[in-house]
């Protein structure tokens, strides 16, 4: 397979991953108000996943999707959220949170992980409340 083809093939596998995400929290009652954001539309590195809002507990909550073609015992979780997505994430969240007037709303982080590819029943494994955030945080220092 060559480069080209399996950059198409990762892609199309994230597309997938995300679409299954959102229907899985659909499913678990949320309601979902974005994917895919761009607080800044010139930088394609702080782009949120999926916004979505917990109705039970009337919370904000960012959604970083991971999509993974097989699960493994030896592997661990949240593998692929590194200190420098972390970073990107944090400034990409509190950027949305500012644009829609929503900075004193209660919001969280969770990741969810799809184990699988398309055309196979996927494994799902949410991961509520990630420690991204310091707590008390509001507001990304700028330099």
């Amino acid at each position: 397979m060559s480069q080209r083809e399996l950059i198409n093939k990762g892609v199309a596998n994230g597309r997938w991953g995300e679409a299954v995400a959102v229907e899985f929290l659909r499913r678990h009652g949320f309601e979902i108000l974005e994917t895919n954001s761009r607080p800044f539309k010139k930088d394609q590195r702080l782009e949120i996943d999926i916004v979505a809002r917990d109705k039970k507990e009337e919370t904000i909550v960012f959604v970083e999707v991971k999509q993974h073609s097989n699960l493994s015992p030896y592997q661990r979780r949240l593998r692929r959220v590194d200190s420098k997505k972390k970073k990107n994430l944090r400034c990409a969240c509190n950027a949305w949170r500012r644009c829609n007037n929503l900075c004193s709303s209660p919001y969280r982080f969770d990741v969810v992980e799809i184990y699988g590819e398309p055309g196979y029943r996927p494994i799902i494994d949410h991961i509520s409340n990630v420690r991204l955030f310091v707590p008390g945080e509001r507001f990304v220092r700028w330099g």
